[in-house]
């Protein structure tokens, strides 16, 4: 990381399907080894099942399940005379989206249906109504900020 100046973000366009960028920043990180147009399939082929199955746009639970599984807080470590603590700190925006967008993934490669368009499927409308493993993280880094919330004197 420089210490000069900040990095500036790249510009994403948005997917040719559905016209937004957060489709796009999921669709990148879905993507292994540069098989985009793997991932694209998958993750269209996802949507299409949520409007299948819940008869509901396909963007606005995808929209609302990053919305759920974003975290508001997170603990750092931070070193203090030779111990370590974690400190809550809040989230920024940027690092928000990209937290959730790899939770949902972590969390739908980890489910067991029999196919990666299943398990994002079942894991978007699972994150839509708080509830799933992605949700679950999510509390949980909760939970840990609230307990460490002592230390937050020590923020820098």
């Amino acid at each position: 990381m420089s210490r000069r100046h900040r990095a500036n973000p790249r510009e994403v366009l948005a997917d040719p399907r559905y016209g937004d960028v957060m489709v796009t920043k999921f669709t990148h990180a879905l993507m292994r080894g540069g098989a985009k147009s793997v991932a694209e399939r998958v993750l269209y082929g996802a949507f299409d099942r949520i409007a299948e199955r819940t008869n509901q746009d396909p963007l606005t639970v995808f929209r609302q399940a990053v919305e759920n599984i974003k975290p508001d807080v997170e603990t750092r470590s931070r070193r203090v005379g030779g111990s370590t603590y974690q400190i809550p700190v809040e989230v920024r925006p940027a690092r928000r989206q990209a937290l959730a967008i790899r939770w949902l993934i972590e969390a739908a490669r980890a489910r067991s249906e029999r196919t990666m368009l299943e398990r994002l499927a079942g894991e978007f409308t699972d994150a839509a109504s708080a509830r799933g493993a992605a949700y679950k993280k999510r509390e949980n880094t909760h939970s840990m900020a609230r307990a460490n919330r002592a230390f937050s004197h020590y923020r820098w």
